[in-house]
């Protein structure tokens, strides 16, 4: 497989359908999943000319897909309701607490230095 051929076949799964997923309609409600699509890609080439002829290629492409929320469907109203990253809600508070607790270090340091000086 060459190297556009694989671009082109990662681009066509970053699509819409990646995105939105098919609705789902029970008792009047209709709810549309979304999602966060990420891409990336890659490249690369060759040659074989010069005092070290040789061959080269190339390729590469990454994709992610994390669930975003959904849309809710009802009595002709739209509404967005966001997915709850719970991994992301614990490493805030995480890092809020090392803060933290790197803030209390430094008073109770400088409490430690105004005692001794004076």
């Amino acid at each position: 497989m060459g190297v556009m051929e694989m671009i082109e076949q990662a681009w066509d799964d970053v699509t819409v359908r990646r995105v939105f997923g098919k609705p789902i309609t029970q008792g009047g409600v209709t709810v549309i999943p979304v999602a966060r699509v990420l891409g990336g890609g890659g490249g690369g080439s060759g040659k074989q000319e010069g005092d070290q002829p040789g061959e080269g290629t190339g390729g590469g492409f990454g994709l992610g897909a994390a669930p975003a929320g959904v849309f809710v469907i009802k009595d002709d109203e739209v509404h967005w309701k966001p997915a709850i990253d719970v991994n992301r809600i614990v490493l805030g508070g995480q890092m809020v607490a090392v803060v933290l607790l790197f803030t209390i270090r430094a008073i109770a340091r400088r409490r430690a230095r105004a005692r001794e000086r004076g």
